[in-house]
Protein backbone atom coordinates (compact mmCIF):
# COMPACT_ATOMS: atom_id res chain seq x y z
CA UNK A 1 0.00 0.00 0.00
CA UNK A 2 1.52 3.36 -0.85
CA UNK A 3 1.59 6.17 1.56
CA UNK A 4 -0.04 9.34 1.24
CA UNK A 5 2.88 11.23 0.38
CA UNK A 6 3.53 8.52 -2.33
CA UNK A 7 0.46 9.42 -3.72
CA UNK A 8 1.34 13.49 -3.84
CA UNK A 9 3.74 12.66 -6.35
CA UNK A 10 1.89 10.08 -8.50
CA UNK A 11 -0.21 11.48 -11.35
CA UNK A 12 -3.07 12.07 -9.54
CA UNK A 13 -1.51 13.70 -6.92
CA UNK A 14 0.00 16.37 -9.21
CA UNK A 15 -4.26 16.55 -10.58
CA UNK A 16 -4.77 17.07 -6.68
CA UNK A 17 -1.94 19.96 -6.42
CA UNK A 18 -2.67 21.96 -9.38
CA UNK A 19 -6.68 22.25 -9.27
CA UNK A 20 -6.25 23.40 -5.78
CA UNK A 21 -3.25 25.25 -6.29
CA UNK A 22 -5.83 27.06 -9.16
CA UNK A 23 -8.84 26.94 -6.76
CA UNK A 24 -6.77 29.39 -4.21
CA UNK A 25 -4.63 31.33 -5.99
CA UNK A 26 -1.20 29.86 -4.82
CA UNK A 27 1.41 28.41 -6.84
CA UNK A 28 1.79 25.17 -7.01
CA UNK A 29 5.22 24.66 -5.30
CA UNK A 30 3.84 26.26 -2.31
CA UNK A 31 0.14 24.08 -2.81
CA UNK A 32 2.52 21.01 -2.75
CA UNK A 33 4.54 22.01 -0.17
CA UNK A 34 1.70 22.63 1.93
CA UNK A 35 0.04 19.66 1.16
CA UNK A 36 3.13 17.36 2.13
CA UNK A 37 2.65 18.73 5.57
CA UNK A 38 -0.71 18.80 6.06
CA UNK A 39 -1.98 15.57 4.31
CA UNK A 40 0.52 13.20 7.08
CA UNK A 41 -1.02 15.68 9.65
CA UNK A 42 -4.63 15.23 8.98
CA UNK A 43 -4.37 11.55 9.09
CA UNK A 44 -2.60 11.37 11.80
CA UNK A 45 -5.43 12.98 13.26
CA UNK A 46 -7.95 10.65 12.04
CA UNK A 47 -5.40 8.06 13.23
CA UNK A 48 -5.90 9.33 16.80
CA UNK A 49 -9.34 9.88 16.73
CA UNK A 50 -10.22 6.32 15.15
CA UNK A 51 -8.36 4.80 18.12
CA UNK A 52 -11.36 4.60 20.04
CA UNK A 53 -14.80 2.46 19.37
CA UNK A 54 -17.11 5.28 18.10
CA UNK A 55 -14.39 7.11 16.97
CA UNK A 56 -13.71 4.37 14.41
CA UNK A 57 -17.55 3.02 13.81
CA UNK A 58 -17.84 7.27 12.56
CA UNK A 59 -15.06 6.69 10.14
CA UNK A 60 -15.94 3.77 8.80
CA UNK A 61 -19.15 5.20 8.33
CA UNK A 62 -18.17 7.90 6.53
CA UNK A 63 -15.95 5.73 4.21
CA UNK A 64 -18.80 3.82 3.48
CA UNK A 65 -21.06 6.21 2.28
CA UNK A 66 -20.61 10.03 1.20
CA UNK A 67 -16.66 9.40 1.24
CA UNK A 68 -16.31 6.20 -0.49
CA UNK A 69 -14.20 7.39 -3.12
CA UNK A 70 -16.40 8.54 -5.61
CA UNK A 71 -14.85 12.30 -5.51
CA UNK A 72 -11.45 10.95 -7.66
CA UNK A 73 -13.72 9.58 -10.07
CA UNK A 74 -13.59 13.22 -11.82
CA UNK A 75 -11.46 15.10 -10.35
CA UNK A 76 -11.07 17.42 -13.91
CA UNK A 77 -15.12 18.18 -12.79
CA UNK A 78 -14.12 18.85 -9.50
CA UNK A 79 -12.10 21.76 -10.47
CA UNK A 80 -13.79 22.80 -13.08
CA UNK A 81 -15.11 26.51 -12.48
CA UNK A 82 -14.10 26.30 -8.63
CA UNK A 83 -15.18 23.44 -6.09
CA UNK A 84 -18.07 23.65 -5.49
CA UNK A 85 -19.70 25.46 -2.00
CA UNK A 86 -20.83 21.73 -0.99
CA UNK A 87 -17.31 19.95 -1.44
CA UNK A 88 -15.67 22.92 0.97
CA UNK A 89 -18.37 22.85 2.84
CA UNK A 90 -17.86 19.02 3.49
CA UNK A 91 -14.03 19.98 4.17
CA UNK A 92 -15.28 22.44 6.89
CA UNK A 93 -17.10 19.95 8.99
CA UNK A 94 -14.37 16.93 8.12
CA UNK A 95 -11.65 19.15 9.78
CA UNK A 96 -13.38 20.57 12.42
CA UNK A 97 -14.19 16.28 13.30
CA UNK A 98 -10.73 15.30 13.21
CA UNK A 99 -9.11 19.06 14.89
CA UNK A 100 -11.29 20.13 17.03
CA UNK A 101 -10.61 22.70 18.85
CA UNK A 102 -6.84 22.78 17.51
CA UNK A 103 -7.87 23.42 14.17
CA UNK A 104 -6.72 27.21 14.60
CA UNK A 105 -3.35 26.24 16.01
CA UNK A 106 -2.45 23.44 13.47
CA UNK A 107 -3.55 26.35 10.68
CA UNK A 108 -1.62 29.00 11.87
CA UNK A 109 1.60 26.53 12.57
CA UNK A 110 0.99 24.98 8.59
CA UNK A 111 0.92 28.86 7.29
CA UNK A 112 4.24 29.83 8.83
CA UNK A 113 6.21 26.29 7.48
CA UNK A 114 4.37 27.12 4.35
CA UNK A 115 4.41 30.68 3.69
CA UNK A 116 0.91 30.96 2.92
CA UNK A 117 -1.17 32.84 4.80
CA UNK A 118 -3.58 31.69 7.22
CA UNK A 119 -6.83 32.10 5.59
CA UNK A 120 -5.69 30.36 2.20
CA UNK A 121 -4.53 27.41 4.02
CA UNK A 122 -7.44 26.73 5.44
CA UNK A 123 -9.36 27.35 2.31
CA UNK A 124 -6.66 24.50 1.04
CA UNK A 125 -7.73 22.50 3.43
CA UNK A 126 -11.20 22.28 3.02
CA UNK A 127 -10.60 21.02 -0.38
CA UNK A 128 -7.65 18.36 0.61
CA UNK A 129 -9.99 16.73 3.10
CA UNK A 130 -12.89 15.22 1.52
CA UNK A 131 -10.24 14.25 -1.37
CA UNK A 132 -8.54 12.64 1.42
CA UNK A 133 -11.47 10.74 2.74
CA UNK A 134 -12.16 9.71 -0.30
CA UNK A 135 -8.77 8.11 -1.39
CA UNK A 136 -9.24 6.29 2.06
CA UNK A 137 -12.47 5.21 1.18
CA UNK A 138 -11.14 3.94 -1.92
CA UNK A 139 -8.66 2.11 -0.08
CA UNK A 140 -10.99 0.74 2.67
CA UNK A 141 -13.38 -1.13 -0.67
CA UNK A 142 -10.22 -2.09 -2.19
CA UNK A 143 -8.79 -3.72 1.15
CA UNK A 144 -12.38 -4.93 2.34
CA UNK A 145 -11.72 -2.57 5.48
CA UNK A 146 -14.93 -3.65 7.68
CA UNK A 147 -14.14 -3.10 11.29
CA UNK A 148 -11.68 -0.91 13.90
CA UNK A 149 -8.51 -3.42 13.05
CA UNK A 150 -8.46 -3.22 9.48
CA UNK A 151 -9.02 0.72 9.78
CA UNK A 152 -6.17 1.17 12.07
CA UNK A 153 -3.88 -0.72 9.72
CA UNK A 154 -4.93 1.06 6.68
CA UNK A 155 -4.23 4.33 8.10
CA UNK A 156 -0.91 3.11 9.50
CA UNK A 157 0.13 1.84 6.54
CA UNK A 158 -0.88 5.05 4.52
CA UNK A 159 1.16 7.11 7.00
CA UNK A 160 4.34 4.86 7.09
CA UNK A 161 4.32 4.08 3.52
CA UNK A 162 7.60 5.32 1.40
CA UNK A 163 8.37 6.98 4.48
CA UNK A 164 9.31 5.27 7.62
CA UNK A 165 8.99 4.50 10.95
CA UNK A 166 10.27 7.82 11.73
CA UNK A 167 7.75 9.90 10.31
CA UNK A 168 4.71 7.31 11.96
CA UNK A 169 6.17 8.21 15.19
CA UNK A 170 6.88 11.88 14.87
CA UNK A 171 3.36 12.07 13.98
CA UNK A 172 2.01 10.59 16.65
CA UNK A 173 4.42 13.05 19.40
CA UNK A 174 2.96 16.19 17.41
CA UNK A 175 -0.99 15.11 17.51
CA UNK A 176 -0.33 13.65 21.46
CA UNK A 177 2.96 14.81 23.25
CA UNK A 178 0.88 15.53 25.77
CA UNK A 179 -1.38 12.08 26.61
CA UNK A 180 -4.39 13.97 26.43
CA UNK A 181 -5.45 11.89 22.91
CA UNK A 182 -5.81 15.69 21.43
CA UNK A 183 -3.93 17.47 18.94
CA UNK A 184 -1.10 19.08 21.59
CA UNK A 185 -2.00 23.05 22.25
CA UNK A 186 1.50 24.17 20.97
CA UNK A 187 1.53 22.77 18.04
CA UNK A 188 2.99 25.89 16.16
CA UNK A 189 5.55 25.93 18.97
CA UNK A 190 6.71 22.07 18.13
CA UNK A 191 6.40 22.45 13.94
CA UNK A 192 8.82 25.86 14.55
CA UNK A 193 11.11 25.79 16.85
CA UNK A 194 14.32 23.12 16.51
CA UNK A 195 15.11 24.27 20.38
CA UNK A 196 14.49 23.35 24.01
CA UNK A 197 13.12 20.09 25.00
CA UNK A 198 11.55 19.46 22.28
CA UNK A 199 14.84 19.64 19.66
CA UNK A 200 14.73 16.12 18.72
CA UNK A 201 11.31 16.09 17.40
CA UNK A 202 11.64 19.78 15.93
CA UNK A 203 14.86 18.31 14.12
CA UNK A 204 13.06 15.57 12.88
CA UNK A 205 10.10 17.99 11.45
CA UNK A 206 12.93 20.45 10.08
CA UNK A 207 14.38 16.72 8.07
CA UNK A 208 10.56 15.91 7.26
CA UNK A 209 9.66 19.11 5.44
CA UNK A 210 12.83 19.51 3.93
CA UNK A 211 14.02 22.58 5.87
Amino acid sequence: MSGILDLLNSPMGKQIISGVSSQTGQSADKTSGLLSMAMPVLMGAMQRNASTPEGASGLLSALSGNHSGGILDNLGGLFEGGVDQSVTDDGAGILGHILGGKQASVESALSQKSGIDAGSVGNILKVAAPILMGVLGKQASQNNVSDANGLSSLLGGMLGGGTGSKQQSLIESFLDSDGDGSIIDDVAGMLLSGSGKKSGLGGLLGGLFGK
